[in-house]
């Protein structure tokens, strides 16, 4: 579960006025809880003198809550961070962030208004977004005869295995990284193919 979900592949942000409050609304990816705070943390450098930095996140698979967090950073209860939480639990992204900064233009906006602005501004954030894919990989060391290399080199790629290192010496050893879900896959082939005689552990 959660080995291959959709991401952010960018940063984005767009910006709106809304009764001459200032909207400035980032995603990014977000793929530790530290990556997230360290958005925050660059947004409220770039705009030190804004009246509210409110955040959101949600590490993992789409739609998880083992590691979310949001804030309304000084705006009313429930008006800011979870609203913008909402729209990225339902966006079908995993490994996401958000910060929505305010400069208050004078107008105060109620609750249900703000809830409003804040869930847009990260809709509008995610628009267009550019994606990539999380991939859970685990690492192998297979070892081979030279005269397997050949056949190695064939079924590596059709494995999404990705070759770390290797070394030529009375044996070959690769160092790969393969995806957790074709693991077992790429284990059973080698093993036929090479009737056995190449061998391959696996990390974790």
């Amino acid at each position: 579960m959660g080995e291959r979900y959709p991401i952010p592949g960018e940063r984005r942000r767009v910006e709106q006025t809304i009764s001459r409050s200032r909207f400035i609304s980032t995603v990014a990816p977000a793929p530790t809880v530290e990556a997230a705070r360290t958005l925050l943390a660059e947004l409220r450098a770039e705009f030190p003198d804004a009246s509210h930095h409110c955040w959101a996140y949600l590490v993992g698979p789409p739609g998880s809550s083992s590691q979310i967090g949001y804030s309304d950073d000084g705006e009313p209860h429930g008006a800011a961070g979870r609203p913008m939480f909402t729209v990225l639990q339902h966006s079908g992204l995993g490994d996401v962030a958000a910060v929505v900064v305010r400069y208050f233009g004078g107008v105060k906006l109620g609750t249900g208004g703000l809830a409003r602005a804040y869930s847009e501004g990260v809709k509008q954030a995610l628009a267009g977004l550019a994606l990539a894919e999380h991939v859970s990989r685990t690492r192998a060391r297979i070892q081979c005869s030279y005269a397997h290399v050949a056949t190695l080199q064939r079924l590596l790629p059709a494995f999404e295995a990705a070759l770390i290192a290797e070394t030529y010496a009375a044996a070959v050893i690769y160092e790969v990284e393969v995806p957790r879900a074709r693991a077992a896959g790429l284990a059973q082939v080698i093993a036929e193919a090479t009737l056995a005689q190449a061998t391959i552990q696996f990390e974790d």
